[in-house]
Order: structure tokens, then sequence, then C-alpha cells
């Protein structure tokens, strides 16, 4: 499917204007260009064009609130000062699987003062000897790369997506104790009101035998 028509797919009725998220992976672009993005999508902050076949970000429109753009799997092989004057505000980027082999490809990305996160996994650029450390020093804003940082410390998920774990998680195990307390609680009752009666039976029954 082309890009343009994925894209008019995914409005669903609403206007660009009013579009916070826009996924089209997968589908097509004619001349290897982003098609059927226009200013019109000011508000959207994240934007997924994974595998279309770009080989330029030339025609990406502005898009200031713009957070997280996913590039992978794509033929994008430098060129990359227009996320700079378009997107100024990334702080999630997404290169992995294109044709980056250079140091001097992801320079532009200097410019990019609110980037926090940079994948460049499955290019050629990481079998450079020293990859990781000339990216850090080129990019000093950059906290992580390929999802660790200089540490090695795997990059956190983003707090939405930690909250939302929690939640789903915690929701599930928490009413099936809620369940199991509450049936060891009635067996426990059971087991007094039983042991209540007996003795009150044994009593009665001592009583009798020492009264014949």
């Amino acid at each position: 499917m082309e890009m343009k028509k994925r894209i008019s797919l995914e409005l669903r009725n609403r206007t660009p204007a009013e579009v916070a998220e826009l996924v089209v992976d997968n589908c097509r672009t004619s001349d290897g260009e982003v098609e059927g993005l226009t200013d019109d999508f000011k508000e959207l902050e994240f934007l997924s064009m994974v595998n279309v076949g770009l080989t330029s970000l030339a025609k990406l429109p502005s898009l200031p609130k713009l957070r997280k753009l996913e590039l992978s799997d794509n033929n994008i092989s430098g060129h990359l000062e227009t996320l700079s004057e378009k997107s100024p505000n990334l702080t999630y980027l997404n290169l992995s699987g294109n044709k980056i082999k250079e140091l001097s490809n992801v320079e532009a990305l200097q410019n990019l003062k609110n980037l926090k996160s940079l994948d460049l996994f499955n290019c050629e650029i990481t079998t450079l000897e020293e990859y990781r450390e000339s990216i850090f020093e080129l990019l000093p804003q950059v906290t992580y790369l390929d999802g660790f940082d200089q540490e090695d410390n795997e990059a956190p998920d983003s707090e939405a997506d930690a909250d939302d774990d929690e939640g789903e998680d915690g929701a599930g195990p928490t009413g099936d104790y809620d369940d199991e307390d509450d049936e060891e609680e009635e067996e426990v009752s059971e087991g007094r009101e039983v042991g209540l009666s007996y003795l009150m039976k044994e009593k009665i029954q001592n009583v009798n035998s020492s009264h014949p």
C-alpha cells in the first residue's frame, strides 16, 4: 500500500492536527521520499515509518512536537540535518537496519539537543572500531545508544509503559491472592465452628456422664 493512502486510512476521520501518534510501517514510498505527511500534523509526537523503503528524509514536513521517530529497516544513508530543522524536539530516534556507515553520516544529529536515545543497531557503522565511544563523544547529549548507556546499563522503558505494566501485572495476581485469602479465611472460620461445636458436645457428654 502506498504511504499516502496508508496515512489517509490511519486518520480515521480525524484531521491531521488531531493526530498525536501515526504508524505507517510496511507501506511503500514511490520514490524513497516521505509522502502524504504535511505541516498540518503539528501535534504529532510519535511517528513510525519502519520498512517503508525510505532513502531520504528531505521531504519530512515540519513536526515541532515530534519526540519519538522510528525509521528502522529503511535505506537511509545520511543527510540527517533535516531532522534538526523539522523536528528539533526529538528525544528518541531509531535508525537501526539502515545504510549508515560512517560517523560523518550521523554528525548532523549534534543539532538535536534533546536527543536522549539513538539506535543504530544493524547499521554498518556499528562495526567501526570504538564505535560506541565515538558516538558518545560525537553526540554528548545522547544517554542511550542501541539501548544501553556508556556504563552498559539498559535503557528503561518509557515512564508511561512502566506505569501501564505495573497496573496490568498488579491487578491480576492481587485479585487472585484476595480470592485465596478469602477461601482460607472461610476454611479457618469453618474449622473454628466445627471445633467449638465439638467441644460443646464433649462438655455436654461429660456433664451427662458425671450425673447418672
